[in-house]
């Protein structure tokens, strides 16, 4: 096996402290070459599985020492090209650092190990009460979301996982480990280091340990799904009710080929391929009635029609997995098809403007588009559909996704409201934020990661 410079050594060296658990099976290579996009797969010389902060410091010194590079990774769900290590070395799985510390129920916190999932915090904190909201819609990693400062449908009233983490433990490039912020629910001394490596996709540090905030499960929750004429009409709900000041939990909107695509594929009968608004509502049972009606009653003045509710627990999730499995219909609906996936979030008095720009736009391009979004806080997917192994499609794909993304700059948007910059999205980070703030960003990085080996090509073109 050919192998970058310096990584034989760190092989030979790791070895001693990882034995079996240090892999250059090229299918377990292969198997960490990419996460779920579109990047052209590169594999590492090694696949590190690490079970302890302590052999993530002792391999990060040795990598720091031979300028080895090394990928953080988790489950692989990453849609940006993040896990991709494209200058080989190591790819460092942390899946297997999957404890619960620490739960503290009084003061609605824990304490986890980065390769915990949001499903298996939330199953083990259920008898307590206690639930983790921060819902990105797949089986990721919570240090893979961390490391991308995701988001999710729950976000519109519970915050995103910037939100919802009270502090870090962070193994630095050279095999330092620090400690940032705490169990306090404020405080004010010093730099905030959580929130440097909050979105930081690994290129600062590696996440060992996340301390989040809790939240009590609500007494009542009760789902509700409405469609409408026009795509227009739905966003205008939204806009509607968010100004209102109406605590949503969620409020997702598909429109009339993502519902369609979800239809098919999840069976979900009694309703149309028109554009619909999922909505959740949580509180005291009073308070969630309430909440309900006052939405109905804006839905019914943009048309909305078939307000259909579901209390119990079975039909709510039955109607959240259909969203959540959003992605996969889409993908269903073209056999033979793959999908990239714009991720703009613009304020929300320009939302109907960006959502229906963004469907015009790929109307006019000739490629199927699925439209789906979190868009109680004003963040929109579009789902550009072409044919597997298409290149000349691919790159069609790639120029209606850059021509969304400019329409949402242009609305005051960004080009990525919870997926983050991996290799996708690297040129609009300073058409966003200008030269003179990348400039200061690269400095960060340099200070850190001065041999430049963690998460290499990530934000930066170089």
């Amino acid at each position: 096996m050919t192998t970058t410079p310096g990584t034989e050594a760190v092989i030979a060296a790791a070895r001693g402290f990882l034995g079996e658990r240090l892999s250059v099976n090229r299918a377990v290579r292969e198997q960490h070459s990419r996460g779920e996009d579109t990047t052209i797969p590169t594999l590492p010389d090694a696949v590190a599985f690490v079970e302890t902060t302590e052999e993530v410091s002792r391999l990060l010194a040795l990598c720091h020492q031979h300028g080895v590079a090394v990928t953080p990774f988790g489950a692989g769900t990453s849609l940006e090209g993040h896990v991709n290590p494209v200058r080989a070395g190591i790819s460092l799985d942390l899946s297997r650092m999957k404890a619960v510390l620490e739960v503290n129920e009084d003061d609605m916190d824990c304490l986890i190990e980065p390769g915990v999932t949001r499903q298996e915090l939330n199953a083990f904190l259920r008898d307590r009460g206690l639930f983790f909201p921060v819902d990105p819609g797949s089986h990721a990693t919570i240090g893979g979301m961390c490391a991308t400062r995701a988001s999710g449908t729950n976000a519109v009233r519970y915050g995103t996982i910037r939100e919802n983490v009270l502090g870090l433990e962070v193994v630095l490039a050279d095999g330092r480990v620090i400690e940032t912020g705490g169990r306090t629910r404020k405080a004010s001394n010093g730099y905030d280091l959580t929130r440097l490596f909050i979105g930081s996709e690994g290129t600062l540090g590696v996440v060992t340990k996340v301390r989040l905030r809790l939240h009590g499960i609500p007494e009542a929750m009760s789902a509700a799904v409405c469609q409408f004429p026009t795509l227009t009409a739905a966003i205008e709900t939204v806009i509607a009710v968010m100004q209102s000041g109406i605590p949503v939990a969620r409020i997702e909107l598909l429109d009339e080929d993502q519902m369609e695509a979800c239809i098919r594929y999840s069976k979900l009968e009694g309703f149309d391929a028109l554009p619909t608004l999922f909505l959740e509502f949580h509180g005291t049972d009073a308070s969630v009635k309430e909440q309900a009606e006052t939405v109905e009653a804006i839905a019914g003045e943009y048309g909305a029609r078939g307000f259909a509710w579901a209390t119990d627990a079975q039909a709510r999730n039955r109607l959240w997995q259909a969203r959540h499995d959003a992605y996969w219909a889409a993908v269903a609906l073209k056999p033979g098809h793959r999908g990239i996936t714009t991720d703009v979030c613009v304020p929300i008095s320009r939302l109907a403007e960006a959502v229906v720009s963004a469907k015009e736009t790929a109307r006019a391009s000739g490629l199927t588009s699925c439209i789906v979004g979190h868009v109680g806080d004003g963040n929109y997917h579009c789902l550009i559909l072409f044919p597997d192994g298409d290149q000349a499609a691919l790159e069609r794909a790639w120029a209606l996704d850059r021509a969304i993304v400019a329409q949402g700059l242009a609305l005051g948007g960004t080009c990525s409201g919870e997926h983050g910059i991996g290799l996708g999205k690297r040129e609009f980070l300073e058409q966003e934020h200008g030269a003179e703030a990348l400039a200061v960003m690269r400095s960060v990085k340099s200070a850190l990661d001065p041999r430049g080996i963690l998460n290499p090509g990530k934000m930066f073109r170089n």
